[in-house]
Protein backbone atom coordinates (compact mmCIF):
# COMPACT_ATOMS: atom_id res chain seq x y z
CA UNK A 1 0.00 0.00 0.00
CA UNK A 2 3.23 2.39 0.90
CA UNK A 3 4.42 2.48 -2.80
CA UNK A 4 1.11 3.41 -3.91
CA UNK A 5 0.44 5.95 -1.59
CA UNK A 6 4.00 7.38 -2.55
CA UNK A 7 3.27 6.99 -6.53
CA UNK A 8 -0.04 8.90 -6.05
CA UNK A 9 1.94 11.51 -4.23
CA UNK A 10 4.70 11.87 -6.75
CA UNK A 11 1.86 12.23 -9.56
CA UNK A 12 0.15 14.44 -8.08
CA UNK A 13 2.98 16.70 -7.06
CA UNK A 14 3.66 16.77 -11.29
CA UNK A 15 3.07 20.27 -13.12
CA UNK A 16 0.53 18.84 -15.57
CA UNK A 17 -1.61 17.11 -13.36
CA UNK A 18 -5.44 18.32 -12.75
CA UNK A 19 -6.80 17.30 -9.05
CA UNK A 20 -10.76 17.03 -9.90
CA UNK A 21 -11.53 16.49 -6.23
CA UNK A 22 -11.29 19.29 -3.56
CA UNK A 23 -9.11 18.84 -0.39
CA UNK A 24 -10.79 21.85 1.53
CA UNK A 25 -12.79 21.10 4.64
CA UNK A 26 -11.60 16.96 3.52
CA UNK A 27 -8.16 16.23 4.98
CA UNK A 28 -6.47 16.71 8.36
CA UNK A 29 -3.86 19.39 8.80
CA UNK A 30 -0.96 16.84 7.90
CA UNK A 31 -2.58 17.30 4.21
CA UNK A 32 -1.79 13.04 4.07
CA UNK A 33 -5.28 11.13 5.09
CA UNK A 34 -8.90 11.87 4.05
CA UNK A 35 -11.23 12.75 6.71
CA UNK A 36 -14.51 11.11 7.28
CA UNK A 37 -17.56 11.91 7.03
CA UNK A 38 -21.15 11.54 8.16
CA UNK A 39 -23.49 12.75 5.46
CA UNK A 40 -26.49 11.40 6.90
CA UNK A 41 -26.54 13.75 9.61
CA UNK A 42 -27.86 17.60 9.78
CA UNK A 43 -25.25 18.78 11.74
CA UNK A 44 -22.29 18.24 9.16
CA UNK A 45 -24.75 19.65 6.61
CA UNK A 46 -23.77 22.95 7.03
CA UNK A 47 -20.17 22.60 8.40
CA UNK A 48 -19.14 20.89 5.96
CA UNK A 49 -21.19 22.48 3.20
CA UNK A 50 -19.53 24.70 0.18
CA UNK A 51 -22.60 26.88 -0.23
CA UNK A 52 -20.70 29.82 -1.35
CA UNK A 53 -21.61 30.52 -4.31
CA UNK A 54 -25.20 30.07 -3.66
CA UNK A 55 -24.68 33.04 -1.49
CA UNK A 56 -22.91 34.99 -3.56
CA UNK A 57 -25.47 34.54 -6.37
CA UNK A 58 -28.40 36.07 -3.64
CA UNK A 59 -26.34 39.24 -3.00
CA UNK A 60 -25.79 39.53 -6.75
CA UNK A 61 -29.24 39.28 -6.75
CA UNK A 62 -30.40 41.44 -3.87
CA UNK A 63 -27.77 44.33 -5.56
CA UNK A 64 -29.57 44.36 -8.93
CA UNK A 65 -33.01 45.22 -7.15
CA UNK A 66 -31.75 47.94 -4.64
CA UNK A 67 -30.00 49.73 -7.72
CA UNK A 68 -32.27 49.21 -10.73
CA UNK A 69 -35.41 48.10 -9.59
CA UNK A 70 -35.48 44.05 -10.64
CA UNK A 71 -33.06 42.12 -12.34
CA UNK A 72 -31.09 42.93 -15.21
CA UNK A 73 -32.39 39.64 -17.18
CA UNK A 74 -35.61 41.02 -16.95
CA UNK A 75 -35.21 44.50 -18.22
CA UNK A 76 -35.37 46.14 -21.59
CA UNK A 77 -32.78 47.66 -23.86
CA UNK A 78 -34.07 50.54 -24.14
CA UNK A 79 -33.67 50.77 -20.13
CA UNK A 80 -30.18 49.69 -20.33
CA UNK A 81 -28.18 51.49 -22.85
CA UNK A 82 -28.35 54.16 -25.19
CA UNK A 83 -27.37 56.27 -27.96
CA UNK A 84 -24.77 58.38 -27.86
CA UNK A 85 -25.03 61.39 -30.66
CA UNK A 86 -22.77 63.16 -29.47
CA UNK A 87 -22.15 66.37 -26.72
CA UNK A 88 -25.66 67.62 -25.72
CA UNK A 89 -27.14 70.98 -26.43
CA UNK A 90 -27.72 73.60 -24.24
CA UNK A 91 -31.24 73.55 -25.06
CA UNK A 92 -31.32 69.61 -23.84
CA UNK A 93 -29.39 70.16 -20.56
CA UNK A 94 -31.24 69.55 -17.70
CA UNK A 95 -29.84 70.69 -14.43
CA UNK A 96 -31.21 69.17 -10.87
CA UNK A 97 -30.38 71.56 -8.06
CA UNK A 98 -30.28 70.00 -4.71
CA UNK A 99 -33.04 70.91 -2.64
CA UNK A 100 -32.08 73.35 -0.32
CA UNK A 101 -33.56 75.75 2.39
CA UNK A 102 -32.56 79.22 2.65
CA UNK A 103 -32.50 80.77 6.29
CA UNK A 104 -34.07 84.17 7.07
CA UNK A 105 -29.93 86.10 6.75
CA UNK A 106 -29.63 84.52 2.94
CA UNK A 107 -27.55 81.92 3.97
CA UNK A 108 -28.56 78.58 2.08
CA UNK A 109 -29.08 75.71 4.68
CA UNK A 110 -27.68 72.15 3.64
CA UNK A 111 -28.37 68.86 4.87
CA UNK A 112 -26.60 67.08 7.33
CA UNK A 113 -24.39 64.59 5.62
CA UNK A 114 -26.00 61.66 8.48
CA UNK A 115 -29.34 62.70 7.24
CA UNK A 116 -28.50 62.09 3.41
CA UNK A 117 -26.46 58.40 4.67
CA UNK A 118 -29.67 57.41 6.42
CA UNK A 119 -32.18 58.65 3.66
CA UNK A 120 -33.74 55.81 1.56
CA UNK A 121 -32.13 54.95 -1.52
CA UNK A 122 -32.83 51.55 -2.76
CA UNK A 123 -35.65 51.19 -5.61
CA UNK A 124 -37.13 48.25 -3.60
CA UNK A 125 -40.92 49.43 -2.73
CA UNK A 126 -41.32 49.40 1.08
CA UNK A 127 -43.14 46.07 2.01
CA UNK A 128 -47.45 46.30 2.32
CA UNK A 129 -48.52 46.80 5.71
CA UNK A 130 -51.45 44.09 5.54
CA UNK A 131 -52.76 45.18 8.93
CA UNK A 132 -53.44 48.38 7.34
CA UNK A 133 -55.88 46.91 4.81
CA UNK A 134 -57.47 44.22 7.12
CA UNK A 135 -60.87 45.28 8.85
CA UNK A 136 -62.70 43.35 11.46
CA UNK A 137 -65.39 40.80 10.91
CA UNK A 138 -65.07 41.69 7.17
CA UNK A 139 -66.16 38.42 6.41
CA UNK A 140 -69.39 39.18 8.19
CA UNK A 141 -69.64 42.65 6.24
CA UNK A 142 -69.32 40.92 3.17
CA UNK A 143 -72.07 38.64 3.44
CA UNK A 144 -74.35 40.91 4.83
CA UNK A 145 -73.29 43.16 1.68
CA UNK A 146 -74.07 40.49 -0.80
CA UNK A 147 -77.45 39.76 1.03
CA UNK A 148 -78.33 42.87 0.88
CA UNK A 149 -77.65 43.34 -3.04
CA UNK A 150 -79.98 40.21 -3.24
CA UNK A 151 -82.74 42.00 -1.66
CA UNK A 152 -82.04 44.49 -3.16
CA UNK A 153 -82.43 42.88 -6.74
CA UNK A 154 -85.79 41.42 -5.33
CA UNK A 155 -87.35 44.88 -4.09
CA UNK A 156 -87.38 44.30 -0.32
CA UNK A 157 -86.50 47.38 1.48
CA UNK A 158 -84.65 46.40 4.63
CA UNK A 159 -86.07 47.29 7.99
CA UNK A 160 -83.78 50.23 9.14
CA UNK A 161 -84.15 52.12 5.44
CA UNK A 162 -88.30 50.88 6.30
CA UNK A 163 -88.14 53.08 9.33
CA UNK A 164 -86.70 55.98 7.60
CA UNK A 165 -89.37 56.37 4.93
CA UNK A 166 -92.43 58.37 5.88
CA UNK A 167 -95.05 57.21 8.12
CA UNK A 168 -98.43 56.30 6.36
CA UNK A 169 -100.90 58.43 7.46
CA UNK A 170 -103.43 57.54 9.85
CA UNK A 171 -107.25 57.43 9.30
CA UNK A 172 -108.80 60.39 11.08
CA UNK A 173 -112.50 59.31 10.66
CA UNK A 174 -112.16 56.58 13.30
CA UNK A 175 -110.62 59.04 15.93
CA UNK A 176 -113.25 62.17 14.94
CA UNK A 177 -116.14 59.14 15.67
CA UNK A 178 -114.90 58.55 19.16
CA UNK A 179 -114.84 61.85 20.24
CA UNK A 180 -118.70 62.36 19.13
CA UNK A 181 -119.38 59.63 21.37
CA UNK A 182 -117.33 60.62 24.20
CA UNK A 183 -119.55 64.37 23.80
CA UNK A 184 -122.71 61.45 23.95
CA UNK A 185 -124.43 61.46 27.07
CA UNK A 186 -126.20 58.81 25.82
CA UNK A 187 -122.98 56.47 24.78
CA UNK A 188 -122.98 52.76 26.22
CA UNK A 189 -120.76 51.95 29.61
CA UNK A 190 -117.07 51.65 28.91
CA UNK A 191 -115.32 48.83 30.79
CA UNK A 192 -111.83 50.83 31.67
CA UNK A 193 -110.64 46.85 32.38
CA UNK A 194 -111.19 45.90 28.85
CA UNK A 195 -108.48 43.95 26.83
CA UNK A 196 -107.95 46.54 24.00
CA UNK A 197 -109.42 45.12 20.70
CA UNK A 198 -107.39 44.77 17.87
CA UNK A 199 -108.46 47.71 15.58
CA UNK A 200 -107.67 50.26 18.06
CA UNK A 201 -103.72 49.39 17.66
CA UNK A 202 -102.03 51.28 15.06
CA UNK A 203 -100.34 48.04 12.89
CA UNK A 204 -97.40 50.33 11.77
CA UNK A 205 -96.88 51.19 15.58
CA UNK A 206 -96.67 47.47 16.21
CA UNK A 207 -94.92 46.76 13.31
CA UNK A 208 -92.15 48.71 13.82
CA UNK A 209 -92.26 48.12 17.61
CA UNK A 210 -92.25 44.39 17.32
CA UNK A 211 -95.29 44.28 19.70
CA UNK A 212 -97.18 42.36 17.60
CA UNK A 213 -98.86 39.56 19.49
CA UNK A 214 -98.17 35.79 18.08
CA UNK A 215 -101.25 34.60 16.49
CA UNK A 216 -102.41 32.33 18.75
CA UNK A 217 -103.37 28.60 17.73
CA UNK A 218 -106.61 27.61 17.46
CA UNK A 219 -105.82 24.19 19.42
CA UNK A 220 -104.78 26.69 22.31
CA UNK A 221 -108.94 27.92 22.32
CA UNK A 222 -110.10 24.78 23.01
CA UNK A 223 -111.46 23.23 26.04
CA UNK A 224 -109.19 20.02 27.47
CA UNK A 225 -113.06 18.63 28.70
CA UNK A 226 -116.79 19.33 27.75
CA UNK A 227 -117.75 18.70 31.16
CA UNK A 228 -118.94 21.32 33.13
CA UNK A 229 -116.74 22.77 36.03
CA UNK A 230 -119.44 22.10 38.39
CA UNK A 231 -121.95 19.09 37.82
CA UNK A 232 -124.91 19.30 39.00
CA UNK A 233 -126.25 16.09 40.86
CA UNK A 234 -129.13 14.01 40.16
CA UNK A 235 -132.43 14.56 41.70
CA UNK A 236 -132.21 12.01 44.01
CA UNK A 237 -128.93 13.13 45.84
CA UNK A 238 -131.44 15.79 47.77
CA UNK A 239 -132.11 16.03 51.24
CA UNK A 240 -135.22 15.53 50.51
CA UNK A 241 -136.03 13.50 47.26
CA UNK A 242 -138.27 12.45 45.46
CA UNK A 243 -139.47 8.04 45.65
CA UNK A 244 -138.74 7.49 42.13
CA UNK A 245 -135.54 10.05 41.79
CA UNK A 246 -133.79 8.16 44.74
CA UNK A 247 -134.74 4.75 43.74
CA UNK A 248 -132.86 5.46 40.16
CA UNK A 249 -129.74 6.94 41.76
CA UNK A 250 -129.54 3.53 44.17
CA UNK A 251 -129.90 1.71 40.55
CA UNK A 252 -126.25 3.59 39.34
CA UNK A 253 -124.83 3.04 42.42
CA UNK A 254 -125.90 -0.19 43.01
CA UNK A 255 -124.45 -1.12 39.39
CA UNK A 256 -121.10 1.15 40.46
CA UNK A 257 -120.64 -1.24 43.10
CA UNK A 258 -121.49 -4.31 41.31
CA UNK A 259 -118.52 -3.49 38.62
CA UNK A 260 -116.12 -2.83 41.32
CA UNK A 261 -116.76 -6.33 42.80
CA UNK A 262 -116.45 -7.96 38.82
CA UNK A 263 -112.92 -6.30 38.76
CA UNK A 264 -111.70 -7.54 42.32
CA UNK A 265 -113.29 -11.28 41.27
CA UNK A 266 -111.83 -11.24 38.25
CA UNK A 267 -108.25 -10.22 39.90
CA UNK A 268 -108.78 -12.84 42.36
CA UNK A 269 -109.40 -15.44 39.78
CA UNK A 270 -106.21 -14.29 37.95
CA UNK A 271 -104.38 -14.87 41.01
CA UNK A 272 -105.37 -18.24 42.27
CA UNK A 273 -103.88 -21.24 42.16
CA UNK A 274 -104.61 -24.19 39.55
CA UNK A 275 -105.97 -27.40 41.08
CA UNK A 276 -103.85 -29.38 38.41
CA UNK A 277 -100.64 -27.45 39.52
CA UNK A 278 -101.31 -28.27 43.17
CA UNK A 279 -98.93 -31.49 44.71
CA UNK A 280 -100.54 -34.37 45.71
CA UNK A 281 -99.13 -37.83 47.47
CA UNK A 282 -98.51 -39.37 43.68
CA UNK A 283 -96.98 -36.32 42.17
CA UNK A 284 -94.60 -36.51 45.12
CA UNK A 285 -93.95 -40.36 45.00
CA UNK A 286 -92.96 -40.37 41.52
CA UNK A 287 -90.87 -37.26 41.48
CA UNK A 288 -88.54 -38.62 44.22
CA UNK A 289 -88.54 -42.20 42.50
CA UNK A 290 -87.03 -40.31 39.63
CA UNK A 291 -84.20 -42.14 37.83
CA UNK A 292 -84.43 -45.01 40.01
CA UNK A 293 -86.70 -47.38 38.65
CA UNK A 294 -85.55 -48.12 34.82
CA UNK A 295 -88.70 -48.98 32.22
CA UNK A 296 -87.11 -51.45 29.47
CA UNK A 297 -89.75 -50.11 27.00
CA UNK A 298 -88.78 -46.66 27.22
CA UNK A 299 -85.19 -47.30 27.02
CA UNK A 300 -85.77 -49.70 23.75
CA UNK A 301 -87.69 -46.98 22.28
CA UNK A 302 -84.89 -45.22 23.25
CA UNK A 303 -82.43 -46.83 21.47
CA UNK A 304 -84.20 -47.08 18.33
CA UNK A 305 -84.82 -43.41 18.12
CA UNK A 306 -81.59 -42.59 18.72
CA UNK A 307 -80.26 -45.14 15.89
CA UNK A 308 -82.80 -43.59 13.16
CA UNK A 309 -81.29 -40.31 14.17
CA UNK A 310 -77.79 -41.28 13.69
CA UNK A 311 -78.38 -43.56 10.71
CA UNK A 312 -80.20 -40.70 8.69
CA UNK A 313 -78.11 -38.99 6.25
CA UNK A 314 -79.69 -37.57 3.34
CA UNK A 315 -78.00 -38.03 -0.14
CA UNK A 316 -78.71 -35.47 -2.77
CA UNK A 317 -79.40 -37.35 -5.93
CA UNK A 318 -77.95 -35.65 -8.96
CA UNK A 319 -80.26 -34.66 -11.33
CA UNK A 320 -80.19 -35.64 -15.32
CA UNK A 321 -80.13 -33.19 -18.27
CA UNK A 322 -83.54 -34.31 -18.96
CA UNK A 323 -85.00 -33.83 -15.32
CA UNK A 324 -83.76 -30.17 -15.62
CA UNK A 325 -85.29 -29.60 -19.66
CA UNK A 326 -88.99 -31.21 -18.13
CA UNK A 327 -88.84 -28.98 -14.75
CA UNK A 328 -88.34 -26.24 -16.65
CA UNK A 329 -90.86 -26.74 -19.72
CA UNK A 330 -93.08 -27.45 -16.40
CA UNK A 331 -92.41 -23.79 -15.31
CA UNK A 332 -93.01 -22.24 -18.01
CA UNK A 333 -96.31 -23.76 -18.75
CA UNK A 334 -97.31 -22.93 -15.28
CA UNK A 335 -96.34 -19.28 -16.12
CA UNK A 336 -98.25 -19.51 -19.50
CA UNK A 337 -101.35 -20.44 -17.50
CA UNK A 338 -101.50 -18.29 -14.76
CA UNK A 339 -101.02 -15.54 -17.48
CA UNK A 340 -103.85 -16.51 -19.54
CA UNK A 341 -106.29 -16.84 -16.00
CA UNK A 342 -105.34 -13.34 -15.54
CA UNK A 343 -106.67 -11.99 -18.74
CA UNK A 344 -109.87 -14.84 -18.65
CA UNK A 345 -110.40 -12.80 -15.52
CA UNK A 346 -109.90 -9.22 -16.89
CA UNK A 347 -112.14 -10.06 -19.27
CA UNK A 348 -114.94 -11.90 -17.11
CA UNK A 349 -114.90 -8.55 -15.18
CA UNK A 350 -116.31 -6.74 -17.71
CA UNK A 351 -119.44 -8.59 -17.48
CA UNK A 352 -119.60 -7.94 -13.69
CA UNK A 353 -119.42 -3.97 -13.72
CA UNK A 354 -123.16 -3.98 -12.32
CA UNK A 355 -121.99 -6.37 -9.47
CA UNK A 356 -118.41 -4.40 -9.33
CA UNK A 357 -120.50 -0.67 -9.03
CA UNK A 358 -122.62 -1.98 -6.33
CA UNK A 359 -119.65 -3.25 -4.12
CA UNK A 360 -118.20 -0.54 -4.35
CA UNK A 361 -121.14 1.34 -3.27
CA UNK A 362 -121.59 -0.59 -0.32
CA UNK A 363 -118.20 -0.11 0.49
CA UNK A 364 -118.20 3.74 0.24
CA UNK A 365 -121.73 3.12 2.85
CA UNK A 366 -119.27 1.39 4.87
CA UNK A 367 -116.63 3.84 5.25
CA UNK A 368 -119.26 6.60 5.52
CA UNK A 369 -120.74 4.44 8.46
CA UNK A 370 -117.52 4.06 10.21
CA UNK A 371 -116.48 7.91 9.74
CA UNK A 372 -119.97 8.22 11.71
CA UNK A 373 -118.55 5.85 14.84
CA UNK A 374 -115.39 7.18 14.66
CA UNK A 375 -116.70 10.95 15.21
CA UNK A 376 -119.51 10.14 17.64
CA UNK A 377 -116.36 7.90 19.37
CA UNK A 378 -114.52 11.02 19.65
CA UNK A 379 -117.37 13.14 21.03
CA UNK A 380 -117.61 11.02 23.78
CA UNK A 381 -113.78 10.54 24.49
CA UNK A 382 -113.98 14.62 25.15
CA UNK A 383 -116.50 13.59 27.70
CA UNK A 384 -114.07 10.96 29.56
CA UNK A 385 -110.55 11.97 31.34
CA UNK A 386 -107.53 10.98 28.95
CA UNK A 387 -104.53 9.78 30.50
CA UNK A 388 -102.36 12.89 31.57
CA UNK A 389 -99.79 10.63 33.88
CA UNK A 390 -98.68 7.32 34.81
CA UNK A 391 -101.45 6.98 37.23
CA UNK A 392 -105.24 6.34 35.87
CA UNK A 393 -107.68 8.43 37.00
CA UNK A 394 -110.29 7.27 39.62
CA UNK A 395 -113.68 9.03 39.85
CA UNK A 396 -114.88 9.39 43.42
CA UNK A 397 -117.34 7.06 45.21
CA UNK A 398 -120.88 8.05 45.13
CA UNK A 399 -122.09 10.22 48.40
CA UNK A 400 -125.64 8.35 48.29
CA UNK A 401 -128.13 7.62 51.53
CA UNK A 402 -130.12 4.91 52.07
CA UNK A 403 -133.94 5.14 52.37
CA UNK A 404 -133.79 4.81 55.98
CA UNK A 405 -130.81 7.55 56.56
CA UNK A 406 -132.99 10.48 55.08
CA UNK A 407 -132.93 13.31 57.09
CA UNK A 408 -136.53 15.55 56.56
CA UNK A 409 -135.00 18.41 56.95
CA UNK A 410 -132.15 20.50 56.33
CA UNK A 411 -131.58 20.64 60.62
CA UNK A 412 -131.05 17.12 60.52
CA UNK A 413 -128.89 16.64 57.69
CA UNK A 414 -125.58 15.54 58.33
CA UNK A 415 -122.59 16.92 56.52
CA UNK A 416 -120.53 14.16 54.17
CA UNK A 417 -117.65 14.68 51.85
CA UNK A 418 -114.86 17.39 51.27
CA UNK A 419 -115.60 20.55 49.05
CA UNK A 420 -111.54 20.79 48.68
CA UNK A 421 -111.54 16.98 47.22
CA UNK A 422 -114.46 17.40 45.38
CA UNK A 423 -112.83 20.50 43.44
CA UNK A 424 -109.61 18.65 43.31
CA UNK A 425 -111.33 15.33 41.65
CA UNK A 426 -113.19 17.58 39.09
CA UNK A 427 -109.78 19.41 38.06
CA UNK A 428 -108.25 15.45 37.36
CA UNK A 429 -111.49 14.76 35.51
CA UNK A 430 -111.36 17.58 33.33
CA UNK A 431 -107.81 17.20 32.06
CA UNK A 432 -106.77 20.31 33.74
CA UNK A 433 -103.94 18.27 36.16
CA UNK A 434 -102.93 15.13 36.13
CA UNK A 435 -103.75 12.48 38.59
CA UNK A 436 -101.93 12.17 41.39
CA UNK A 437 -101.72 10.27 45.02
CA UNK A 438 -101.10 11.59 48.35
CA UNK A 439 -97.06 11.82 49.21
CA UNK A 440 -96.30 8.82 51.70
CA UNK A 441 -94.42 10.04 54.83
CA UNK A 442 -90.91 8.16 55.63
CA UNK A 443 -89.66 9.30 58.91
CA UNK A 444 -86.13 9.30 58.75
CA UNK A 445 -85.15 9.40 62.15
CA UNK A 446 -86.81 6.90 64.95
CA UNK A 447 -89.11 8.46 67.59
CA UNK A 448 -87.07 8.79 71.00
CA UNK A 449 -89.49 8.46 73.80
CA UNK A 450 -87.57 11.01 77.41
CA UNK A 451 -89.68 11.27 80.72
CA UNK A 452 -89.73 15.09 81.24
CA UNK A 453 -88.53 16.16 84.58
CA UNK A 454 -91.70 17.40 86.24
CA UNK A 455 -93.00 14.04 85.34
CA UNK A 456 -90.29 12.08 87.09
CA UNK A 457 -90.79 13.95 90.41
CA UNK A 458 -94.52 13.11 90.43
CA UNK A 459 -93.78 9.50 89.90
Amino acid sequence: MAPIRRLKRVAASQPGFLNLKSNSGAADSSGGRRKRLNKNKKKNWNKYSDINDVEGFLADVRLQERTTGGLLSEKSDESLFFLDAGPPKKSQLRVVEPVVEKRRNGKVSRPLRIDLILQHDSLIPPPKDVLAYQLPNAKKLRRIAQKAEQLAAKGVVPRREKRLLPRQPLDGTAKKAALEANNNPERDYYDIWKPESKETADPWYLQQTGKKRVKRPERMNEKPSVLPAVEVIAPGGSYNPDFFSHQALLQVAHEVEVKKKKEEDKIVKQLAVNREHIATEETVLREQVEGLVEEENDDGANEEEEGVAVGAIVVAVKKTERQRKKERADKIKEQRRQAHRVRSDKRQQLFQLRSIKTSIKQQEEDTKEKQIQRKSNQEAQKAQPRRLGKLKFQAQDMEVQLSDELAGSLRQLKPEGSVLKDRFKSLQKRNLIEPRERAKFKRRLKLKYVEKRAFREIT
